[in-house]
């Protein structure tokens, strides 16, 4: 090795201590200050809300039963029951939400286990932890007198207030209450009578329809507004559609919406999927779902992290996602969203609830020079909203993936097709990558020097010539 190859191992080893070193003290700080504002939202909560509001650094099991539903396990793969009529329903909720130890007990939490490791040669180490295939819930019967009286308990807690005082409370972030409609926000375009066809659009972590409908929509082709009826939704907890507070937005709850939004009032029968980042996994739950009705699925940036054996699937998953570095900016934000709770409501709190002042400003300072519907998209949610499912849909289906692609594999006949950014630092192109070796027939399209959101903005038009390719070729 030469003189600027020593040189430059030397520099990128310090630059990389350096970063570890500014990323320990950074956490760590943010580690005290989530601790702080936990307790000044407890007061806040009761002054202005008159009662105590639990939350997930606490105790789950107040958290989760104060919104009417009620916590089986918190060991492992936890679940929640939900009454419907004489049947309790189990959905899965990710042990994320309360299982995110401060960074400096778990380096503490390691170095011990790394000595013992060392002293002892044989350990046993029993886990208990079983990964569930298949259905996203299970029921079971039960006797009507048990259930008057979970329905008395769940009826007796208080709801919350829509909106909470840390929400935005402006027409079009709460038309949803007292239009009296309980479902998703849908944009439709395209053919209204004798559609060959439908398209899905499903939008990503903290965005909303509009990174469809002001990209691709304005750029279909006459022949393809003729053969299709595209539809792009608002997530639950996004956008203009409902935002519940009591809602902990599990994988049933946001496919439900999907369906009841979608699917079943405009009886769709045969459709194409189009799922960015976050979406991607819903994407690949309806297409289970439905697997005689998918004609194509594509997918930008999605999220897939095969899981080693032995480690916990939410908790890999989360620190992959959210590694707790400073650098890229974009993965510090994410790790402060998904770490930590109270911080993120707080920046929820400054961006969210004030969004008319921050889109109003960004108007000025641009002069309209750039698009808003990022920024609109982006303030258009509820904390509570972007919290459960960030950690139970990217997190909590960790051990659900490799039975979802193994099913697009093996029982599936649509074509996939994926699209990846070579610049994306929040996603890396790996996990396009992985789901190909899963799913050998799809496609991995890697876009040189466009990122996360580039992939797509930027290049709409290239990129709905490139979907529309693929619609004709899967419909034929």
């Amino acid at each position: 090795m030469g003189v600027m190859g020593k040189t430059r191992m030397v520099l990128t080893l310090t630059g990389r201590a350096i970063h570890e070193a500014v990323s320990f003290i950074v956490f760590s700080f943010l580690d005290l200050l989530d601790f702080v504002l936990c307790f000044a939202y407890k007061v806040a909560d009761f002054f202005i809300e008159a009662e105590w509001k639990p939350c997930y650094c606490t105790s789950a099991k107040d958290a989760i039963t104060s919104s009417g539903k009620i916590l089986v396990s918190e060991q492992g793969e936890s679940k929640i029951v939900c009454l419907s009529s004489s049947k309790l329903e189990l959905e899965e909720i990710s042990d994320t939400l309360y299982t995110r130890p401060a960074l400096l007990s778990e380096v503490s939490k390691l170095t011990v286990n790394e000595l013992k490791r060392i002293k002892v040669e044989k350990s046993v180490v029993q886990s208990c932890e079983k990964i569930k295939k298949g259905t996203v819930r299970s029921t079971f019967t039960i006797n009507s007198t048990i259930v008057e009286m979970l329905q008395g308990k769940i009826e007796g807690q208080k709801a919350h207030p829509i909106p909470r005082w840390s929400d935005c409370d402006c027409k079009p972030c709460t038309s949803w209450t007292t239009s009296g409609k309980e479902t998703l926000f849908v944009k439709a375009e395209g053919a209204k009578d004798k559609a060959k066809e439908d398209v899905l659009f499903i939008h990503g972590f903290i965005s909303s329809s509009a990174f469809w409908t002001e990209t691709v929509f304005p750029n279909l082709s006459d022949a393809a507004k003729s053969s299709y009826r595209f539809f792009a939704v608002d997530l639950l907890g996004f956008g203009r559609s409902p935002k519940p507070t009591d809602s902990l937005y599990t994988l049933r709850e946001h496919l439900e919406m999907i369906e009841r939004s979608v699917i079943e009032p405009h009886k769709v029968k045969s459709f194409h999927i189009v799922a960015h980042s976050l979406g991607c996994i819903l994407a690949l739950a309806l297409a289970v779902k439905h697997p005689g009705s998918v004609k194509s699925l594509t997918l930008l940036a999605p999220p897939y992290y095969p899981v080693p054996k032995g480690v916990q699937p939410t908790q890999y998953v989360m620190r992959r996602i959210a590694p707790r570095r400073v650098w890229p900016l974009i993965a510090f934000g994410a790790s402060i969203a998904c770490w930590y709770e109270h911080i993120s409501r707080t920046i929820c709190l400054v961006i969210c609830k004030n969004h008319r002042l921050w889109e109003f400003l960004a108007k000025l300072v641009t002069r309209n020079r750039i698009r808003t519907f990022l920024l609109e998209g982006f303030f258009s949610h509820t904390h509570n909203a972007a919290w459960h499912t960030l950690h139970n849909i990217i997190c909590g289906t960790a051990s659900k993936l490799d039975g979802y692609l193994d099913t697009v594999r093996d029982h599936l006949k649509c074509d996939v097709n994926i699209f990846h950014g070579s610049n994306d630092e929040l996603i890396p192109v790996e996990c396009s990558y992985n789901v190909q070796e899963r799913v050998p027939r799809a496609s991995v399209n890697v876009i040189e020097k466009k990122d996360h959101i580039t992939i797509v903005v930027g290049r709409q038009k290239a990129f709905t010539r490139e979907l529309e390719e693929i619609w004709s070729r899967s419909s034929s």
